[in-house]
This record gives C-alpha cells, sequence and structure tokens, in this order.
C-alpha cells in the first residue's frame, strides 16, 4: 500500500478463527491484592526506596507538596477568586500602565495638549473592550479566550493564527514585563549601576519559571501583598499628581480645543488625525492584559462566569483609572523625559517633592518604583499562567506536541512554562530589554488576536438574531470593540512594521508554519490508525456459549497488555501476544491510566465521565480476550503521571499474578527523526526500564508505521 502504512503481521487461520466463534461476557473485576511476591525481586530494590524518599522530601521542599488530582476539593482548592484572579490576571493589564500611557504620551511630541483627549479616549477604550470580552466570557464558560473563540466562531485555520498570536504574545507578555520592571528599578539606582540591568531581569525570568512550577495559586498568593502596594502606591501619586491641579483641567481642555483648531487649520484635518491615531496605537500596550481573564477561565471559582465578569469589572475599573489618570497627571505636571528614567519616575519626583521634604520625596519615589516593578513582575504571571493554558488547547487538538497539555504532579502544565519562560529569555537576549521595541512587537500580536475574537463574535451575534433577544445590543458592544482594536492593528502595522513589527509577524509565522508540520504529522499518524481500527475493530463476532472462560489461574503465565483505548494498535498488540506465544498464556490482565490533563482538569464531572470512558474500553478488551480463550480482567487508575501510575498498577498485578509477563505496544517509523521522537512519547522504554529495576519482564511489540510524502492528510 503507498504512502502511510501499518504493517499487519499476519495471523493463523485458527486464531481468526477463534476470533469469529463467538463472543463471551466477563465482569472484568478487579481482585483483591494477594500477599504473593514477584518470582524476582532484586536486593537492590530494597535500597533504592530511601533515596526516592529523600528526593520526594527534597522536591517537596522547593516546589511544595504534590496535589491530587481526584481530591475533590482539589478544584476549590486551586482555584481563584475574583479578588485573586483580578491579581493573577487582572495585573497583566493593570501593569502595562507602567509604559503604556508613557509611549502615547511620548508620541504625542510638541502636541502633548492632546494628551487629555486621548486620555478619555484612552479610558472608553478599556471599558468597551472589557465589555465586549465580558460577552466572551458567557458564550465560552469553560475557557479558552482567543484561540478557542477563533476556532470554534471562524474555523480551525483563524483559530490557529489566533493561537500562534497568542502564545508569542504571551511570550513577550513575559519579556516586556520584566524589562520594564527592570527599568522601574535601575530608574533610582545611579547610572553607573545599568550595566547589571539585563542580567538581573534574565535572573527574573527563571526565578518566575521555579516560581510558576509550584502551582498557580500559591504564585498568586506570593504576589498578593505586592499588588495591593501597587494599588495604594499610584491611587496615593495619581491623586497628588491629578487633585491639586483640578481646577485648572476647564482650562486646559479650552486650551486644548482652540491648539487642536489651530492644528487643524495649519496641518490639517487628516495630519492632525494621525498624530492622534499614533499616539493612541503607541499606547495600545495599555490595553494588554485585559483578554488574561476569558483565556483562564479554567482557573476561576465556580460559578466562573460570575467570577470572570466581576473580574473584568475590577480590571477595567482599575486599568482605566490608572492609565487615564497617569495621562492626565503627566499633562497637568508637565513631565518630560529624563535620561536613564521612566516617565512615570519622573512624575512621582515632581508630584513627592511638591508636598514632602527631599528625603521623604525620594523615598517615596523608591517605594513607588519598587511596587511597579513588582507590579509588572505579577503581569508576567499571566504568561506563565495563559500561555500554557492556550498551547495545552492547542495541543488537545494536536497543532502543537501533546506532551504540552499534560499537568505536572502540581497541576499546571509544566512543559508549557518552560516553553514559555525559554522563549521570554530569546526575546529579551534579542531586543536587550529595549521597552519601546518591544512595545512595538508586543502590540501586534495583542490587536490581531483581539480583531479576531470581536470578529468571531459579530459573526455570531449575527447568526443568532431571530434566537437571541438581545442580539443588536451585544453585536454593538463586540463591533465597537472591533472598531477600536482593528484601528490599533492597522496603524500599528503600517507605522511601526520596519520598526520592530516584522519581527513579530515572523515569528508567529514560524509558529503557524510549525504547527502546521505538527498537526500534518499527527493526522497522517491518525488516518493509518483508523485503517487498522477499521481492519481489526469490526471483525463480525456471533455470540457461541459452547465454550465457557477459563477459570482464574494466578499461578499460570499471565500476560499483562498496557492499552490505552480500545482501538487497533491494542488488538494488534494483543494478537500478537498470541502469535508470538501461542497457548502459553493462561490469563491476561489489561492496564491502563485516564490521564488527567488540562483538558480533562476542568471539574469533577470531567473526572468522572475519563472513569466512566476508561472502564467502557476496558470491559471491551476483556470480553475481546475471552473470545480468544483466555481469562481476562482489568486495572486502571486516573492520575496525571502516566509512568508513576502504570508502575504502581504493574507492580500490585505481579504480586497476584507472579508468572506475568508485561507488553506494550509501540509506533516505529521507518525514518526516525527529530519530529518523531517530539511528537510521540517513549511511555513503553521508561516503563521497561523501571520493571526491569524492579525484578519485573516486559516486552515492546513493534507496530511499523511507513510515512511517504503521497499520502494525504487524515
Amino acid at each position: 500500500m503507498p504512502g502511510l502504512n501499518v504493517f499487519l503481521t499476519l495471523y493463523s487461520p485458527l486464531l481468526i478463527t477463534r476470533l469469529r466463534r463467538g463472543l463471551l461476557s466477563s465482569t472484568g473485576s478487579a481482585p483483591s491484592s494477594s500477599e504473593r511476591q514477584p518470582i524476582f525481586m532484586p536486593l537492590v530494590q530494597r535500597i533504592v526506596h530511601p533515596n526516592k524518599r529523600e528526593n520526594s522530601s527534597l522536591k517537596a521542599i522547593l516546589f511544595g507538596k504534590p496535589k491530587d488530582p481526584l481530591d475533590p476539593r482539589v478544584f476549590h482548592q486551586v482555584s481563584l477568586i475574583a479578588f485573586l484572579a483580578w491579581v493573577g490576571l487582572g495585573a497583566d493589564g493593570l501593569s502595562s500602565s507602567a509604559y503604556g500611557p508613557e509611549e502615547a504620551y511620548l508620541a504625542l511630541g510638541d502636541h502633548f495638549f492632546l494628551a487629555l483627549p486621548l486620555a478619555i479616549l484612552m479610558a472608553t477604550t478599556v471599558f468597551v473592550i472589557s465589555a465586549s470580552y465580558s460577552h466572551v466570557i458567557e458564550l465560552f464558560p469553560t475557557g479558552g479566550g482567543g484561540y478557542l473563540v477563533a476556532t470554534k466562531l471562524l474555523g480551525p485555520k483563524v483559530g490557529l493564527v489566533s493561537g500562534s498570536a497568542l502564545i508569542v504574545d504571551y511570550m513577550l507578555t513575559i519579556t516586556i514585563s520584566v524589562a520594564s520592571a527592570g527599568d522601574q528599578i535601575f530608574s533610582f539606582l545611579p547610572i553607573s549601576m545599568h550595566g547589571a540591568k539585563l542580567a538581573t531581569e534574565f535572573a527574573l525570568i527563571f526565578f518566575l519559571i521555579y516560581l510558576n512550577l509550584r502551582g498557580t495559586k500559591e504564585s498568586v498568593l506570593f504576589l498578593l501583598p505586592i499588588f495591593l502596594l501597587f494599588v495604594l502606591a499610584h491611587i496615593f501619586a495619581i491623586s497628588l499628581g491629578v487633585v491639586p491641579k483640578a481646577a485648572e483641567i476647564p482650562v486646559l481642555a479650552s486650551t486644548t480645543y482652540q491648539k487642536t483648531i489651530g492644528d487643524v487649520q495649519a496641518l490639517g484635518l487628516w495630519a492632525t488625525l494621525f498624530i492622534i491615531l499614533h499616539a493612541y496605537s503607541l499606547g495600545g500596550g495599555t490595553y494588554t492584559g485585559i483578554e488574561a481573564v476569558s483565556n483562564g477561565l479554567q482557573a476561576l471559582r465556580e460559578p466562573r462566569v460570575e467570577t470572570g465578569k466581576r473580574t473584568m469589572i475590577y480590571m477595567a475599573t482599575s486599568l482605566a483609572f490608572t492609565a487615564s489618570g497617569l495621562l492626565l497627571a503627566y499633562l497637568l505636571n508637565q513631565v518630560s523625559p529624563e535620561t536613564g528614567k521612566t516617565l512615570n519616575a519622573s512624575l512621582f519626583a515632581k508630584v513627592y517633592r511638591t508636598f514632602f521634604s527631599p528625603d521623604a520625596a525620594y523615598i517615596l519615589v523608591v517605594i513607588t518604583l519598587v511596587t511597579e516593578a513588582a507590579i509588572l513582575l505579577v503581569a508576567a504571571q499571566a504568561g506563565f499562567i495563559d500561555g500554557p493554558r492556550v498551547l495545552s488547547n492547542m495541543a488537545v487538538d494536536s497543532w502543537v506536541p501533546h506532551r504540552f497539555s499534560h499537568l505536572s504532579d502540581h497541576l499546571v502544565t509544566r512543559y508549557g512554562i518552560w516553553f514559555m519562560g525559554l522563549a521570554s529569555l530569546a526575546f529579551l537576549a534579542y531586543t536587550g530589554g529595549d521597552v519601546r521595541l518591544l512595545v512595538v512587537m508586543y502590540a501586534i500580536n495583542v490587536f490581531l488576536t483581539f480583531s479576531l475574537s470581536q470578529l468571531g463574535m459579530c459573526r455570531h451575534w449575527w447568526g443568532v438574531r431571530k434566537n437571541e433577544r438581545l442580539w443588536v445590543r451585544k453585536l454593538f458592544v463586540n463591533g465597537l470593540g472591533l472598531s477600536f482594536t482593528g484601528t490599533i492593528l492597522i496603524v500599528t502595522v503600517i507605522l511601526k512594521f520596519a520598526e520592530g513589527g516584522w519581527v513579530t509577524l515572523l515569528v508567529t509565522s514560524g509558529f503557524i508554519v510549525l504547527c502546521y508540520i505538527v498537526r500534518s504529522h499527527y493526522d497522517q499518524v491518525r488516518g493509518a490508525l483508523k485503517r487498522l481500527d477499521d481492519t481489526l475493530i469490526n471483525i463480525p463476532f456471533h455470540p457461541d456459549l459452547k465454550n465457557p472462560v477459563p477459570a482464574k489461574n494466578p499461578e499460570a503465565p499471565t500476560a499483562v497488555l498496557i492499552v490505552r483505548d480500545f482501538d487497533g494498535l491494542a488488538i494488534h498488540s494483543l494478537l500478537s501476544i498470541s502469535r508470538l506465544f501461542p497457548d502459553h498464556f493462561k490469563n491476561v490482565v489489561f492496564v491502563s491510566v485516564g490521564v488527567i490533563d488540562s483538558g480533562r482538569f476542568k471539574g469533577l464531572s470531567e473526572i468522572e465521565n475519563l472513569r466512566r470512558l476508561k472502564e467502557e474500553d476496558l470491559k471491551s478488551f476483556v470480553e475481546f480476550a475471552n473470545c480468544l480463550g483466555w481469562y481476562a480482567e482489568y486495572r486502571y487508575s486516573l492520575g496525571i503521571d502516566l509512568i508513576d501510575e502504570l508502575e504502581k498498577l504493574c507492580k500490585s498485578i505481579a504480586q497476584d499474578f507472579p508468572r506475568s509477563v508485561f507488553f506494550a505496544g509501540k509506533l516505529v517509523f521507518q525514518q526516525e527523526n527529530f519530529l518523531t521522537r517530539l511528537l510521540h512519547n517513549h511511555t513503553p522504554f521508561t516503563l521497561e526500564q523501571r520493571l526491569q529495576f524492579e525484578g519485573l519482564e516486559m516486552m515492546i511489540l513493534p507496530i511499523r508505521v511507513f510515512i511517504t510524502s503521497k499520502e494525504p492528510a487524515g
């Protein structure tokens, strides 16, 4: 057969005849454990366990105690209430006030008086985008954000673009947050120390990787005091910068109007609009992070929709106040940039010196800037919380390697955390921590995702207009959000393409290409396995009660087959055992683990569904083995670590069936390469090594796969 094929062994006519003879039922119940020991139990096994305990204790100290995903309380323990979600997810948007308003104000140049209408426009944009994402939360209560919205409402290919943009966006979220934090810290330090800024930023990213490997809620609780101190410090600073000069605002508004009319007459209407749009688009970083709640909805406390919408209110209010308040304070206090300092540092110094002594003012400036740097580190959490979640959603759809959906024993997507962290380090090295360059790179992907999400929601409300009573209002909100985000995207790409925008587009396009390669490979393998399923699963059986199922004989040779699903791959392995060892094994035990990945870890109902599906599959295996003349039963467990769970089950079976031999099927490709090693796990080899060290025998059954370019994707 040309193309992609699975090598099928020619089984003996006797075996096929026995397959067709009759299907007998079995209870499938697992026997209780006995006190029998495996035939061979090496002495060294007794030496290794204390070391395991020591390693486990060290790991618990560094990363905290593991969490049990089967504990009904675990979803309550790891979920976030609205206030904590505001800290862990909303801080991404709030922290952008450290660089978004500054970039917008500096872009105005000599037309700084336009900061007043820009502040109003900025606050309006925050509330419009927040309201539009509240509709996303209502329509997609299980989370997923921009990737899921685009996939479901605009199609998988558009969803891939949105998801890829989100991934790169979250990489840059980490990078720009840490880089800006470095700028805040070094703003009050001597110029001579600025050479250590980049190294400090690298160290901060590694610290955040470690912190997130401990768990989501733990990292948020650690940063809670920092977040609160930031909020209080900025309310205090902005109030001092605006309230005493509030009486000047009417005069300022009149002056702004007159100068704007003058600019229109001197420069023309389009040139004046260009100045405002240019500043507005460069301040687009201010709105980043608003989508974080809809992306990370899985981390919120039930009822998730209400918790998410409440979090959006907290985020919108705090962000609008901080960003617009800073713009207004820049204008009222006539702040100008200083070498080696951020605009916020200059503002705080000017405001505090008006009301306090020089020493007290300096201390307050340091405190405020430290809280600003700290909140930026909190914002980097969004990259580590939501980035791996988007990766896991894409892994479930086979756009990225499936291992990105696996959870660690702290219920976090470990591979995703490392991927996001290392990618952000690469961006930091490329840009040298230049925040102005990072803002441009960052904003493009943010507003690409924003625009696709708003477009998908608009299409949805138009499609359900006959059944949705409030469709006009919802279409208006999402349409308004689309106009705002689309404008910022277009202006940023056009004006800043040559100044760093091309890098973001290149990286995102490259990621999309890699996703297509991964998906194509998975589709080809899936197509081959489907043909294998059609060949082996659909063999017609007719009940025949003349040959009863043999009685259980624990002392007899027993084949233990590791399986995942009731599919052709597993049946191929079962038939291979019968062919290789005719009439040798008298018992068959099927072993399987229901892996709780990020797609399953959404609530107790999902865990129970996984348990039910696993039992149904294993009962089918038992019935299939009965017709081959074997006594059969099954064992299974649910967990997050496939290898650990399999090892426990196999050791338990070895006690009940001392003459056990373990088997597992493994896809073997004609040409092994980096892609096949990356996309397919090596569970059988890892398990074989562990079982052999325990004195248990295991055999890997190869299933050969041939891939050629002629085979279309499945």
